[in-house]
C-alpha cells in the first residue's frame, strides 16, 4: 500500500489530485504580495476611512451633547428669569389691586360724604321751605278754616 499522504493524495488511479511542486511557493509569493497591496492599497484606506467616520460620529455627539447641555442650561436661565418676572409682576398687580382697593374707597368715601352733605342740605333747604310755607300758609289756612267754619254752621266763627 502507499503511504497515509499519497492515498490522501492521489486516487484509486495513482495520479494524484493535488500537484505540489514548486508553483505553490510561487503561488504562496503572490498571494502574499497580494495580501500586501491589498492591505496597503484596499484595506488601510477602509479601516482609516471607518476610524474617521467613527470620530466624526463620536464628535458630532459629543458636539450634540455639548449644545444639549447648553440649551439646557439656556432653558433653566429663562426658566428662571421667567419665574422671576412672574413673581414681580404678581407684587407689582398686588401693589396695584391694593391701590385701586384704596382709591375706591377713597373715591366712594368723598361720594357718600358728597351725597350724605347734598342730602343733609336738601333735607334742610325743605325744612326751611316747608317752615316758610307754613308761615305764609297758615294765615290763609285759618282764615279759610273760619271761613267754611261759617259756610258750615251758618254763623260766624271766631
Amino acid at each position: 500500500m502507499h503511504n497515509s499522504v499519497d492515498a490522501v493524495v492521489s486516487l484509486g488511479s495513482g495520479h494524484p489530485i493535488i500537484d505540489i511542486d514548486l508553483t505553490v511557493f510561487l503561488q504562496f509569493g503572490l498571494f502574499v504580495v497580494m495580501a500586501l497591496l491589498a492591505n496597503r492599497l484596499l484595506f488601510q484606506p477602509y479601516l482609516a476611512l471607518r476610524e474617521r467616520r467613527k470620530e466624526g460620529i463620536e464628535g458630532a455627539r459629543a458636539e450634540a451633547a455639548q449644545m444639549t447641555a447648553t440649551a439646557d442650561s439656556k432653558l433653566a436661565d429663562y426658566e428662571k428669569q421667567l419665574a422671576t418676572a412672574r413673581a414681580k409682576a404678581n407684587t407689582e398687580g398686588g401693589k396695584v389691586r391694593a391701590e385701586a382697593a384704596a382709591h375706591e374707597q377713597e373715591v366712594t368715601g368723598k361720594a357718600r360724604a358728597a351725597a350724605l352733605t347734598s342730602i343733609e342740605e336738601a333735607q334742610a333747604k325743605m325744612r326751611q321751605e316747608t317752615d316758610a310755607a307754613r308761615r305764609e300758609l297758615m294765615p290763609q289756612a285759618e282764615a279759610l278754616a273760619a271761613k267754611m267754619a261759617t259756610r258750615l254752621l251758618g254763623r260766624e266763627v271766631v
